[in-house]
């Protein structure tokens, strides 16, 4: 197996980062699979991880023969950088500098290089993330020009070819909901609802159409008007 046939999914267990996992398993041959333990407050999403994988497994058998190994790095040093209102007891909300508190410094920056780490002993060449900036939280590590740099570093870095893709880069949410139903039909987008969660408060315990969480957190909200507008598109 050559290694342009293989990919790393940074997978969190979140809606982005699943329909990317349904995305890569549709390209690569081989899959693997990366997740990260961070200090976060919705750690919950780190259980939905291996559920959804479970349920790729049993319910699409063309995908469950390429999703091979699942890794799950410790980077506890975000929170230790500094508390965040996703690390911390912060209040979620506008900060003064413009971007809204649950903006984790470099993390997406510290993703990648682990994930390159990982990819690189594995001979894996394709990292795959689910950073978007058409229907985001303004976020500047998930912008494009910011994985462009990040791809140049790491290339240069570890002296090799590795290339950062982001299918969600310029999609919304309702187009998001889309791609996974063009992916793996309604058992995808069921298989998405039931088990992912990008509630930052990590609330599972109330049940919307678009799946678990608070439902007015800005990552509720982004995700359910998605849902509206997804339901809403003809068909």
């Amino acid at each position: 197996m050559t290694e342009q046939s293989k990919a790393l999914v940074l997978f969190s267990g979140g809606q982005d980062s699943a329909t990317c996992l349904a995305w890569a398993l549709e390209r690569f041959a081989w899959v693997e699979t990366i997740g990260f333990s961070y200090g976060q407050r919705h750690a919950v999403e780190l259980d939905c991880r291996a559920r959804f994988a479970a349920g790729v497994r049993s319910r699409f058998a063309e995908w469950a023969s390429r999703l091979q190994g699942d890794h799950v790095v410790d980077l506890s040093v975000i929170k230790a950088l500094g508390e965040t209102a996703l690390t911390g007891d912060v209040e979620i909300a506008m900060g003064r500098n413009g971007l809204p508190t649950t903006f984790v410094p470099g993390r997406n920056i510290l993703f990648f290089t682990a994930a390159a780490a990982v990819a690189y002993r594995r001979g894996i060449k394709h990292l795959v993330g689910g950073m978007c900036e058409t229907d985001y939280s303004g976020y500047p590590d998930c912008r494009d020009d910011t994985l462009k740099a990040v791809q140049v570093a790491l290339n240069l870095g570890f002296d090799t070819r590795f290339v950062i893709e982001t299918p969600l880069m310029w999609l919304d949410k309702a187009q998001t909901w889309a791609m996974a139903e063009a992916l793996g039909g309604t058992a995808l987008v069921e298989l998405v609802v039931e088990e992912t969660h990008s509630c930052y408060r990590g609330d599972r315990s109330k049940r919307h159409d678009w799946g678990y969480g608070c439902g007015d957190c800005p990552a509720c909200d982004l995700r359910a008007k998605g849902w509206a507008r997804y339901q809403a598109a003809p068909r």
